[in-house]
């Protein structure tokens, strides 16, 4: 399905190393301030109190939320758990204040608030399970870095492995530079969100090298820029499509979904959009920079008993 078809090919290459020089610097300035401002870790990465209370009737999650942010408390997170009368907050650590009375000092205000509300529950989430947490998040990182590499290599060829990871390690690592650079709440669900990006991401090199596979068996007297600019301009249509429609649901997250999702939405919000970039202006031409040529691709001139003008003769399947 495509919403309309450009006739001429779009010149990117032309255009790669600039293109590149900017995804350069905007990378090691995500690098920079990830390591000068570091990541704003939620209550699941540092510790800190649960509680959950009950409600007679449905909880105003907004309302106990700017109840208790009133209170000095920060980045608190507030859901409901279960039914919407059950009510889940997490509260961050403070020196030198324990969980009973951040839990005491929380249900006093709340009952101020509402006399309705009971304590089902309080305990400490301690710092040993956020230090487990995050070694999990990042073997997971890992895990699926790898996978993406075995995938492409098997599929495609070395080069294209190459090529993808670095172009797909660069969304990773721009947005969690968004998060060190505003000092946006990291939580769980924005690493979801980041392991989401990878596979998304991915998913659309892989659309670009296969458009580059077909067009080297097609396309016998074009060169590699060529077989490239080609690949990108063919797909654009897909790629309207498909990212123009996730974009909408993400959108509507970002914009409806209340705190809850807020910095979800925000983190595949910005590996979407630099995920198309880095698969056309990132992965692509480092594809090409690594060398990639037909013979990477299709096999030798066909055998004899083959037919020559068949355009599949000799070539890998």
């Amino acid at each position: 399905m495509e919403f309309f078809k450009i006739r001429r090919d779009i010149p990117f290459m032309r255009h790669a190393l600039i293109f590149n020089v900017i995804s350069f610097a905007t990378f090691a300035l995500a690098v920079f301030f990830l390591i000068t401002r570091g990541l704003h870790l939620s209550v699941e990465f540092t510790g800190g109190t649960l509680m959950e209370v009950n409600y007679t009737q449905a909880a105003d999650v907004g309302k106990i939320r700017d109840t208790v942010a009133g209170l000095g408390f920060a980045d608190v997170q507030v859901q409901n758990f279960g039914t919407s009368r059950d009510v889940m907050i997490r509260l961050p650590a403070q020196k030198g204040v324990s969980t009973a009375q951040q839990s005491d000092k929380v249900l006093a205000a709340l009952k101020a608030a509402g006399p309705e509300v009971t304590l089902r529950r309080t305990e400490f989430v301690g710092p040993q399970v956020g230090e487990e947490l995050a070694h999990d998040g990042l073997k997971a990182l890992a895990m699926v870095v790898f996978g993406i590499m075995v995938y492409l290599a098997f599929r495609f060829e070395w080069k294209y492995a190459v090529a993808a990871i670095i172009a797909n390690l660069h969304d990773v690592v721009i947005i969690l530079g968004f998060f060190a650079f505003f000092q946006w709440e990291f939580s769980l669900a924005v690493l979801a969100a980041v392991l989401a990006v990878l596979g998304y991401s991915v998913n659309e090199s892989v659309v670009i090298f296969d458009r580059i596979r077909e067009n080297f068996r097609r396309y016998r007297k074009m060169n590699t820029i060529e077989i490239i600019d080609n690949a990108i301009t063919s797909t654009i249509s897909r790629t309207i499509i498909t990212h123009g429609s996730t974009q909408i649901m993400v959108l509507s997250m970002l914009l409806f979904g209340g705190p809850t999702l807020f910095y979800f939405a925000l983190a595949l919000t910005i590996g979407i959009l630099f995920g198309i970039y880095s698969s056309v202006f990132v992965a692509a031409a480092i594809a090409m920079w690594l060398g990639i040529k037909r013979e990477d691709l299709v096999k030798a001139p066909a055998k004899k008993g083959e037919d020559p003008n068949d355009p599949n003769a000799g070539a890998t399947v």
